[in-house]
């Protein structure tokens, strides 16, 4: 699955360098354009916990992201997405009699960082004389999980990385030639199969767990067009 999300940059990217050489002349439109953006990652987590039972519970967060669009046409693009994010992580509600713990616990389990590249697909609509500019795209995500930290109560936590699917809305506002106020909202279609390893609290005791994350990505910032 991860090849199919590079082989799908890869596209995008050599379609691009395609189109620059063809398009030498002003065709009326700048073909790139970039934003940097203040996102809110919220996600809409659930989970399936094997053994102990429960659900999960995954921070809130805030970081930067950076974006790489190119348009086809005026109307057509593909934007590459990068950002990347830290969660905290707990169950909540969780059966751990069999440790001699109480029948609803919630477990520390530490934090992770989310690395979700993702390529969409966008549509934009051009209204007051270009002055405003709405859009919507779908694309997917390949979602790496990094520097795990498992807290203070398992000996480790592990996540599978995994290939989601992504829906954008969003719109630019032009304040010079170049220059765009830009907000947009993503959601992330996004679930992971995860291995509690919990053997220092009892021998060969393994939790396996399915987590949908299912981040919402509230956006805004500034683009710059070329």
């Amino acid at each position: 699955m991860r090849k199919l999300f590079f082989y799908a940059a890869l596209a995008f990217l050599s379609t691009s360098v395609m189109f620059a050489q063809e398009e030498q002349k002003n065709d009326g439109f700048n073909r790139w354009m970039i934003r940097a953006r203040g996102v809110g990652v919220i996600p809409n987590e659930s989970a399936t916990i094997g053994i102990i039972g429960g659900d999960a519970a995954i921070s809130s967060t805030f970081i930067p992201e950076l974006d790489f669009t190119y348009f086809f046409t005026k109307n057509i693009a593909a934007e590459l997405i990068l950002g990347t994010s830290k969660h905290d992580v707990n169950t909540e509600g969780s059966n751990i009699t069999a440790i001699g713990g109480p029948a609803r616990a919630d477990i520390d389990l530490g934090s992770v960082r989310l690395l979700p590249p993702t390529l969409t697909v966008q549509y934009h609509f051009y209204t007051f004389d270009g002055v405003f500019k709405p859009y919507v795209g779908a694309g997917i995500n390949y979602t790496i999980f990094y520097d795990v930290k498992a807290g203070n109560t398992v000996k480790d936590v592990d996540y599978d990385n995994n290939v989601g699917f992504a829906l954008q809305l969003g719109f630019d506002v032009k304040v010079s030639d170049k220059f765009y106020i830009n907000a947009d909202v993503k959601q992330l279609f996004l679930n992971t199969d995860v291995t509690v390893d919990a053997t220092n609290l009892a021998p060969g005791l393994k939790i396996p767990a399915e987590v949908d994350i299912n981040p919402l990505l509230l956006g805004v910032g500034v683009g710059y067009s070329f």
